[in-house]
């Protein structure tokens, strides 16, 4: 058995072609989709953060509304970039989501990907330490974030409050009961799936990840799920550690599927770089007549080590055509397959 979740990156355009031409069109589309998902028993509604673009950016807004809408759903991010990030701030903005949501957050964040504006993050106002480098910054700032989840109290209070105030150090608020271990880190690399190993947080790991053998992309993201899994039971974490790899896969089962999706699925691993040092492998898309798609899915090492998989969707095809393309797999495909 496997949960089965979609991924939005939130696009939007003024194109003749897209359902979602505006943010509003996506902000709401969004929500339409994980209610629609949730009905037709998907396990996860999980949205991508990138900031300076026209794609979803600010999440906690999203996912709180989703979180009103819906019941059983998780609902999560794919993941924040740390380096933009005010931990305490989020904190509380997470606190609150999952409160509303009844406990179903799984929030994803890394310490981000190639960014559309030069160091974006000093927009924001952050900047790393002297000596140290971006990606640092956003471990850093995780570390951080993961220490004011356990709800201990650190500040002093104010002797003359506006408001009573409980004794000792106050801790921020809302606090969410075992936010903390819900908990995820996006890895490109087999280094950091061991440090979010380490540091108790689940491995989100996606469609592409940093070239470490120049073997083919699901067998080194196996590896690297491995290798997480071996750091976590070193590591003696109470909680159960969890994996969610994200996917391209289309079952083409009518006409407009075939037209759109159709010659993706003749595709193979590629290498680039995502940084200027650093060679990336991504990993293929999946489209073909169900029987060729569950074959070729068999044989995805890195899916067989996880228990999540994460369907990343065109979101600016629409919410009718999106949700046809969860219910093709959870039909034709995750059965036979045994993720059902």
């Amino acid at each position: 058995m496997k949960k089965i979740g979609f991924l939005s990156f939130g696009h939007w355009a003024d194109h003749p072609s897209y359902q979602a031409r505006t943010a509003s069109d996506t902000l709401l589309q969004s929500i339409d989709l994980a209610v629609a998902a949730e009905e037709i028993g998907l396990d996860g509604a999980y949205f991508r953060v990138h900031h300076f673009a026209r794609q979803l950016a600010s999440p906690f807004p999203l996912l709180s509304a989703i979180g009103a809408k819906t019941s059983t759903i998780e609902i999560g991010t794919g993941v924040i970039d740390m380096r933009y990030e005010n931990p305490l701030y989020m904190v509380e903005d997470a606190g609150a989501a999952d409160l509303i949501s009844g406990g179903r957050l799984q929030l994803g964040i890394s310490r981000g990907s190639p960014e559309q504006v030069i160091e974006g993050y000093r927009y924001f106002g952050y900047e790393p330490e002297v000596g140290d480098t971006d990606a640092d910054m956003g471990r850093k700032k995780a570390l951080e974030f993961l220490d004011m989840l356990n709800g201990n109290g650190f500040a002093h209070p104010n002797p003359n409050p506006m408001f009573p105030n409980p004794p000792g150090l106050l801790r921020l608020e809302p606090h969410s009961e075992g936010l903390r271990e819900r908990i995820w880190w996006g890895a490109a690399s087999n280094a950091t799936a061991v440090w979010a190993a380490e540091n108790g947080m689940h491995l989100q790991s996606s469609t592409l990840k940093y070239d470490e053998n120049g073997k083919p992309f699901h067998i080194q993201q196996a590896e690297q799920i491995r290798l997480y899994k071996e750091a976590w039971k070193k590591a003696g974490h109470k909680h159960e550690p969890r994996v969610s790899v994200s996917r391209s896969i289309f079952a083409l089962v009518t006409d407009q599927d075939r037209y759109y999706f159709g010659e993706q699925g003749r595709g193979s691993d590629s290498f680039g770089y995502i940084e200027s040092d650093k060679r990336a492998i991504f990993g293929k898309g999946y489209a073909a007549e169900p029987d060729k798609l569950i074959a070729e899915l068999a044989q995805d090492e890195a899916i067989q080590e996880a228990d999540t998989v994460l369907l990343t969707i065109p979101n600016t095809l629409g919410v009718e055509y999106n949700v046809h393309i969860l219910s093709s797999i959870l039909k034709h495909i995750a059965p036979a397959l045994g993720w059902r």
